[in-house]
């Protein structure tokens, strides 16, 4: 292993080093002879040219698509596992649960005896075959079995939770296994027996894996004859990320980002197609068993919401990122509620305030408190709404809502989705969002869409921004490098923006609905997009301090670039970071001067450079080759109040200077949580 920064990288990281930071060194980070003339960068590092950037600048937007939770950060391996995504009539479908035996040997159907009021589908077993007499049963039983999220990722030595409901009029014997994709090899196998289950019984087993399949399911089978019922199947790995059920490798992506906010769950997801199919927050608290799980009509899949609105809560609080609660306004794509009808979604909306942040003995507050949590969640943001600015009830039920909720928790800081970056809100908000999606040479431009924003009224949240289209593919440099110059516009703008997060941040290859993503996964592996890892230059930006930064003027087509000093949390000392794009097709020799330091001085020792760019620039990261773009480190020797640096093309160079001691007066605390990339 070796370590970039603070992270430990695989050793796919070792052979990029050896087969591009040795071989091209040279040319990507040393001046040569053939560089055109040199361009100046001037950083003033004066007491009066310094701001402090906001706490909360860059953050994730987690939105329910592309099977992000259910088969992705929620750990949960069983897909359907109450057999409710057939719908409430039976018979149903009850895919991806399969039979194991034929039709002499077992029947399955559908049907609503379960003990759960909000769920009442049931999975019914007749096994007309047994142990012994004229139909025995074969090797191994009859039964169903559940392949998970296209396969089930088992790991040799690990341990995993079985649950289930049962009911039966007679004794039951069933084995409860993990084994391949065929069912015919073992990984882990225990049994339930029982000689009284006339009523539904909760059953825990615990299985412990003797090898690794990353496509493996689950089976439960029986030879004994009888009827048996089934509900509410779950089997999750013993250990999740603070052993709070979320999927450790996934959230650790997240969690490297240093994330200061997390905007969730949508999204379109929060509004529906139609709202009958919206995200209700009411349906995804309590006990997991109980919730009754919906169908996702904007990205046409089930969920079974163990991923809910109390898992999202905790999850910003793992991450240590403030939450940002996206809610329904009685509007879908497709219908809307009229405001004169608005006031169930207005106390809905009311509810949730209380459900996060309200006493343990007040209504909502107790079950946040039943759940395992009596301390209030630290919820200050909500958006009204998901990009309904256009629709037709969208101003007057926002306007219900928002007063109502100022009057009952003024602090609470709201998001219209009314963008107010070029014309003044005609409604009050703190916040108003901001999405593009566009191509490369546009969202490049969109550097400077902040610049000339009036500077009053409410803040700007960019909670969704990427580029899109032939220029992404499937996420490509050329897309990561233009995200980065906005990026680093939002920075120089951000007295008026206050928040910003890429989307979507998940994407399950088996199911891709939307490209391109950050974050790249199946049920076993997982790699960050040229984008991810453009984001990773930006930890750190958050509550830092914000230096002027200015290029020569014949330079602006293809460079930008912004300074800030910040600390770091790991040695707890100040570094001068500079970031440039150089988003041109040739190299640029470039004459650093760092002016006004007074008493303090650059370090050479400590100091680094780091550069994402590759040989082309539609190279996209994949499952095969996850490390073929990624920021490559290299100590900067020549650090110093005036240097010179040589930027690749197509390419996001960061300059990170240690600062041995400093005398610039810091406004506020410029101590952001951050490592190095």
């Amino acid at each position: 292993m070796i370590v970039m920064g603070s992270r430990k990288v695989s050793y796919y990281v070792l052979l990029l080093c050896f087969g591009i930071v040795v071989i091209s060194v040279c040319t990507f980070f040393a001046i040569g002879d053939d560089t055109a003339q040199p361009v100046r960068l001037v950083v003033n590092a004066s007491n009066a040219s310094t701001r402090q950037i906001p706490e909360t600048l860059f953050g994730i937007f987690f939105e329910e698509i592309n099977h992000a939770g259910a088969g992705g950060i929620w750990a949960e391996l069983v897909s359907n596992r109450g057999f409710e995504a057939g719908g409430p009539n039976v018979p149903s479908n009850i895919s991806p649960w399969s039979i194991i035996g034929n039709e002499s040997t077992i029947s399955v159907s559908t049907d609503r005896s379960s003990c759960f009021d909000r769920n009442k589908v049931a999975l019914r077993m007749d096994v007309l075959c047994d142990s012994e007499g004229i139909n025995v049963c074969p090797t191994g039983g009859v039964g169903i079995y559940n392949p998970g999220f296209w396969g089930m990722n088992i790991k040799q030595g690990k341990a995993y939770k079985v649950t289930l409901f049962v009911r039966s009029s007679g004794k039951i014997d069933v084995s409860i296994s993990l084994t391949d994709s065929s069912g015919l090899k073992k990984l882990a196998t225990s049994s339930i027996i029982s000689s009284d289950v006339s009523n539904w019984t909760k059953m825990e087993v615990l299985l412990n894996a003797s090898e690794t399949n990353p496509n493996s399911r689950l089976q439960l089978t029986t030879s004994k004859k009888g009827v048996i019922w089934f509900d509410q199947v779950s089997a999750m790995p013993l250990e999740t990320y603070k052993g709070h059920g979320f999927r450790n490798d996934l959230v650790q992506m997240m969690a490297d980002l240093e994330p200061r906010f997390i905007r969730f769950p949508g999204g379109c997801f929060v509004e529906g197609e139609w709202l009958r199919n919206a995200f209700r927050w009411k349906e995804t608290v309590g006990p997991w068993e109980q919730r009754p799980g919906h169908f996702g009509d904007v990205w046409m899949y089930w969920t079974d919401d163990g991923l809910g609105y109390f898992e999202f809560l905790q999850l910003a609080e793992d991450l240590g990122a403030a939450p940002v609660w996206v809610f329904n306004n009685g509007i879908s794509h497709q219908d809307e509620v009229d405001t004169s009808a608005i006031s169930p979604f207005v106390q809905e909306a009311l509810d949730s305030i209380e459900f996060a942040r309200g006493d343990p003995n007040s209504t909502w507050g107790s079950i946040r408190a039943s759940m395992g949590h009596p301390e209030p969640f630290d919820l200050k943001y909500v958006a009204i709404g998901n990009e309904d600015c256009g629709k037709k009830n969208y101003r007057g039920n926002y306007v219900k809502i928002y007063h109502a909720m100022k009057r009952a928790y003024p602090d609470i800081k709201i998001i219209s989705n009314c963008d107010g970056s070029s014309r003044k809100l005609d409604h009050p908000a703190d916040y108003y969002d901001f999405h593009i999606y566009t191509s490369a040479n546009q969202m490049f431009s969109m550097a400077h869409r902040f610049d000339k924003t009036s500077r009053t009224g409410p803040k700007a949240f960019v909670s969704e921004y990427a580029v899109t289209g032939s220029d992404a593919g499937k996420g490509s440099l050329l897309a990561a490098l233009a995200e980065a110059a906005f990026l680093i516009g939002l920075e120089k703008n951000s007295d008026i923006v206050e928040m910003a997060s890429y989307a979507p941040l998940f994407v399950n290859t088996n199911d891709r609905r939307w490209n391109p993503d950050a974050i790249v996964f199946n049920s076993s592996h997982l790699y960050g997009t040229p984008s991810y890892w453009m984001q990773r230059f930006f930890v750190g930006s958050s509550g830092a301090t914000l230096l002027d930064t200015t290029l020569d003027a014949n330079s602006a087509s293809s460079l930008i670039a912004s300074s800030i000093i910040w600390k770091n949390p790991e040695d707890e000392h100040n570094y001068l970071r500079i970031k440039i794009v150089n988003f041109g097709s040739n190299e640029v020799s470039l004459k650093i001067s760092v002016n006004h330091l007074n008493a303090f001085s650059i370090q050479k020792s400590g100091s680094s450079q780091t550069v994402l760019t590759s040989r082309n620039l539609m190279d996209e990261n994949s499952l095969n080759d996850p490390m073929k773009v990624i920021p490559i480190k290299i100590p900067l020797n020549t650090a110093g109040e005036n240097m010179d640096v040589v930027l690749p093309s197509h390419s996001l160079t960061s300059l990170d200077l240690f600062m041995e001691f400093s005398s610039i007066r810091m406004p506020g605390s410029y101590q952001s949580s951050t490592s190095a990339i």
